[in-house]
C-alpha cells in the first residue's frame, strides 16, 4: 500500500504561532493538524502513518512535559519536538531525556525546524516499519505448536538434531520433521535468520515484561 502522507501535528496555545506553522508545513509537502492544546490533541483520531509533534512547552493545563509522558506508551512511533518561548536548561534536559528529537527556543530558524521535523518523520518510520515488522513475526510464531516451539527454542541455540530429540525425548527424524516446519511457517530461509528472528521475538518480549514492571 503506499504510503500516507506524513502527518505533522502542532500543539500550541498562540493562534499567530499555529498559522504560520501550518503554512510552512503545507509548503514542504506535509500535511498539517493544529490544536491549541493538549487535549484537543489527545482527542485527535490518528492513522498510523509517518509523524511527528511540534509541541510547545508551556500550555494550559496539560502541558508539554506531560503530554510527551504521556505519548511515550500509546503513541511511542510520534516523535516530540518542542518549542518555546520560556525554555531553561533543566526542561530542556528533562524532555531530551525523555525521548524528545529536538527542542527549539523561539523564535525558531524555520530552516532548522524543517530539519528537525524530516529527521523525526525519518525516525516515525522507522519506528511504525518495526512494529509492523513484529506483528507479522509474533502471528508466524502464533501458528507454531507447542512442539514446534520447543524445537525452535533449541535449535536457535546450536544444538544438532540429534541432540534436540535427546533433550526432548523423541527421535531425531521427529526433529528434523518439526523443524522444517518451524522454517516454513516463520518463512526463514536459513538457521542465522532463524536465530535472528528468535532473537527479535525475545528481545521484545523482555522490553513488554520491563513496561508492565515499570
Amino acid at each position: 500500500m503506499p504510503e500516507l502522507s506524513p502527518m505533522v501535528y502542532v500543539v500550541d496555545n498562540d493562534v499567530s504561532v499555529r498559522k504560520s506553522l501550518q503554512e510552512l508545513i503545507r509548503t514542504a509537502g506535509w500535511q498539517p493538524a493544529l490544536f491549541a492544546s493538549a487535549e484537543d490533541f489527545l482527542s485527535y483520531p490518528s492513522k498510523v502513518r509517518p509523524s511527528c509533534l511540534v509541541l510547545e512547552v508551556m500550555l494550559p493545563g496539560l502541558n508539554g512535559l506531560a503530554l510527551q509522558q504521556q505519548l511515550a506508551g500509546a503513541r511511542a512511533d510520534i516523535p516530540v519536538i518542542f518549542i518555546t518561548a520560556q525554555s531553561d536548561v533543566p526542561m530542556s534536559v528533562r524532555a531530551m531525556k525523555a525521548g524528545a528529537t529536538e527542542f527549539l527556543a523561539k523564535p525558531f530558524n524555520e530552516q532548522e525546524l524543517l530539519e528537525a521535523i524530516r529527521f523525526a518523520l525519518d525516525r516515525s518510520r522507522s519506528q511504525q516499519a518495526a512494529v509492523a515488522e513484529m506483528a507479522i513475526l509474533r502471528a508466524r510464531y502464533a501458528r507454531l505448536s507447542e512442539r514446534e516451539r520447543e524445537v525452535m527454542a533449541l535449535v536457535v541455540t546450536g544444538l544438532m538434531n540429534r541432540q534436540v530429540g535427546d533433550e526432548l525425548g523423541i527421535s531425531e527424524e521427529t526433529v528434523k520433521t518439526h523443524r522444517g516446519r518451524v522454517m516454513r511457517k516463520m518463512q526463514a530461509s536459513s538457521l542465522a535468520e532463524l536465530v535472528v528472528i528468535d532473537t527479535k521475538l525475545q528481545d521484545t518480549a523482555s522490553s513488554s515484561r520491563e513496561s508492565a514492571q515499570e
